[in-house]
């Protein structure tokens, strides 16, 4: 079977939709996975209007759950070639790090930390044999930088960035890729449904509260100036058809430059410039 075969998690919405619709639209055969398939309508609806419905294929995956991993590994087991895995599947906590209980940050990692290294490690077998392959971990600049307010979201994305270094290291001499894409502010619904603020930074008595609504009033205000999603997905596409791609790519507004400045500054001046904006 020559035709190349992606496989991306988190597909009912946001970047994973737009990456199935996009390898789709390149002929790729795409295996969409979601948590609830019964989310899957608008994403079959986009394809067929495309005439593409018929490279896209959805299947059930919480990347939470043992037992659904293990479905989804004897799937793969049944696939005969596995070109791309993009890693996208995640959602965004926040809140302050004294009111936010322990057990909200384990699932936060659950989902963008664990959840990738379970998906990952049932593609890697037939990646290692094919001696080929590319892993697209969807990251953010969140990866590379602290904000407060989020910490679950923050730190399970400076894992990811680790465990991805690691991870490149370790498949690099089978002929495996791995890709960190590190997003900054994109018109996606991770900031709206898909964030969970915990419940005590949100009561007006939390010592907390005011700055909690100044990070939620800038982010609503700079909701126009988001990036368009397609950028992203247009973006994970060219980097798969990359001989030798780096690491990280940056992308977004912004993205690059406050990461130069992040390393390029000392601490003690990037913290007062950053503390300075929540005045």
């Amino acid at each position: 079977m020559s035709q190349p075969v992606a496989v991306v998690t988190g597909s009912s919405s946001g970047f994973g939709l737009l990456t199935c619709l996009t390898f789709a639209r390149a002929g790729y055969r795409v295996i969409a996975t979601m948590r609830n398939i019964e989310k899957s309508e608008h994403l079959l609806r986009i394809a067929k209007q495309d005439g593409v419905d018929s490279l896209i294929h959805v299947e059930e995956l919480d990347v939470t759950s043992d037992s659904s991993i293990e479905k989804f590994q004897m799937l793969m087991q049944q696939t005969e070639r596995i070109d791309v895995l993009v890693n996208n599947a995640g959602y965004a906590g926040a809140g302050f790090v004294e009111e936010i209980p322990v057990e909200e940050y384990r699932k936060q990692f659950e989902t963008n930390v664990f959840g990738v290294i379970s998906v990952t490690q049932s593609i890697l077998p037939m990646m290692r044999k094919q001696g080929s392959g590319k892993i697209i971990n969807v990251s953010s600049i969140s990866g590379r930088i602290g904000f407060p307010g989020l910490s679950p979201y923050i730190a399970s994305k400076h894992a990811l960035e680790g465990w991805s270094e690691s991870l490149r290291l370790e498949m690099k001499p089978f002929g495996i890729d791995v890709v960190l894409i590190e997003p900054g502010s994109y018109q996606t619904n991770i900031w709206s449904t898909g964030k969970s603020v915990t419940e005590k930074s949100l009561l007006p008595n939390s010592p907390y509260y005011g700055t909690m609504k100044k990070i939620e009033d800038h982010l609503n205000k700079e909701q126009s100036t988001y990036g368009n999603p397609q950028d992203v997905a247009s973006l994970i596409l060219n980097v798969v058809k990359q001989k030798d791609p780096p690491l990280r790519i940056p992308i977004g507004k912004g993205v690059k430059m406050t990461i130069a400045l992040k390393q390029i500054l000392p601490w003690h001046y990037w913290e007062r410039m950053f503390l300075k904006k929540l005045k």
